[in-house]
Parts: structure tokens; sequence; C-alpha cells
């Protein structure tokens, strides 16, 4: 099979919360006081003529395959054209609420390749008693595979691989599971990413999830990743800034 890019570029913002500040707290200030922000400098920057994101997105994370959780969420914006990692993390001086209640966060640049769509199972209603966005959607069972390389990795080898080898194999598997989604994220400057890439993988179930991994075999792709260093994230609620 082959798995096109999308001509957008996906950035991407890894969120951690401060510590003292509770999981709760930190949702409600995002979903709050940081997305409609967010929402309106877009749709600034679009009527100004700049590159605006064309979709926003912020997926949870409630468990992780490690007991102290790497991330409590995932913000994700597509533009024109990629963002180059900044010379200082967003929310070192916070400018909301939210950000006060975030570590300093990061832009990590990618490229997306969605193998399975599967959207008509995400849609979004936007509200109708408040403003329409942000929204929520909620429903299925998301598993996100944040991906680090072996050092010393040949990157456009590896990207290969993923796309031709692994790609086909974890489409199959995850048909054969009952899986709705699988999109591939490659980074655009790996050596300056906290990450190689992502896997993200959408099942109506968790018991769906538990019977892709069942069929899942080594396929190549171990001889790239560090997998003591792989953050698996798992989530069932996402926050649509722009849908």
């Amino acid at each position: 099979m082959s798995v096109e890019p999308n001509e957008r570029a996906k950035m991407i913002f890894l969120i951690k919360r401060r510590k003292g500040s509770s999981r709760d707290e930190l949702i409600m200030q995002w979903y709050k006081n940081h997305m409609p922000a967010v929402i309106t400098a877009q749709d600034r920057a679009i009527e100004q003529g700049r590159d605006g994101a064309s979709r926003y997105i912020a997926q949870l994370f409630n468990s992780s395959n490690k007991d102290d959780m790497s991330w409590d969420g995932m913000a994700q914006l597509w533009f024109a054209d990629p963002q180059k990692p900044a010379t200082n993390d967003h929310g070192q001086e916070p400018t909301d609420t939210f950000q006060e209640k975030a570590a300093p966060y990061f832009s990590w640049a990618t490229r997306e390749y969605v193998a399975i769509d599967g959207s008509e199972h995400l849609s979004v209603a936007p509200l109708t008693l408040n403003d329409p966005y942000p929204s929520t959607r909620s429903g299925f069972f998301r598993v996100n595979f944040l991906v680090p390389a072996q050092e010393g990795t040949d990157y456009d080898a590896f990207y290969k691989h993923w796309l031709e080898v692994h790609v086909p194999n974890i489409s199959a598997w995850t048909n054969q599971a009952g899986g709705f989604r699988y999109v591939v994220s490659h980074s655009i400057y790996p050596e300056l990413a906290p990450y190689a890439g992502m896997a993200e993988l959408y099942f109506h179930s968790e018991d769906d999830w538990k019977k892709c991994q069942s069929l899942m075999r080594a396929d190549g792709m171990e001889n790239f990743v560090d997998s003591a260093r792989m953050d698996i994230m798992f989530g069932d609620t996402e926050m649509v800034g722009v849908p």
C-alpha cells in the first residue's frame, strides 16, 4: 500500500501539568481559557492573510504504559508550513491560567500520513447553547505511540521501513481487530524532536485494541525503535477547537 503525506504540516504540542496542579484543573483551564484564545488567534491570522491553523484538536490521555505518565495530553494544529523549534518553550512566561497550570511546552513539527481514515467515526457537532467551539468528542479508544529512535539511526531508512513495511502490517492488524483509524506522523526535524514520530490508532473499544495487540508480530521496526523510551498513551476524549 502507498500512503501519501498530508500537504499541511502537523504541529504537535505535548502537555504535562506543573507540579502541584491536578489533571482536572489543567484540562478545565485548557478548555475554558486556552482553546478559545488559540481559536481566535487562528481566525485572526487567516483574516490577515497569514498562516492560520486549518484544524486544531487536543487529545487527552487517561493512562500510559508507565506508572508515571509522561504527558497529560497534546494539541495538534495543521499549518501550511512547519514551524521550526522555538528557542524558548511556550508558557515560560504564562499568558493565561492554562499556562500557569501546564509545564512549559515545545513545538514539534511533523508530516502526517493517514493510513486508515475512519473520520466518519470522529464527527463532532458545534455547540448550540454556547460558542460553537471548542467542542468535545468521545466514544472511542485511542492509542498514541510516541516513538523514539535508537541512537545513530538512519532516519531515511527508518521512515522508509515504517511506511513501506510497518504501516501495511499495522493497517491489516487494525482492520482485522475492528479498528477504524490509523495515522502516522514523522518528525520533520528528527534530530531536534522529542520523538522520531507518532502513531495513532483508534478503536471502538479497549477489547478491540487488545485483539489488535494479539495479532501484532515483529516486522523489523524494533531494529530502529528505542523501546525502553517509548511512551504509549491511552485516551477516550478529544477537545476540538477547529474541526
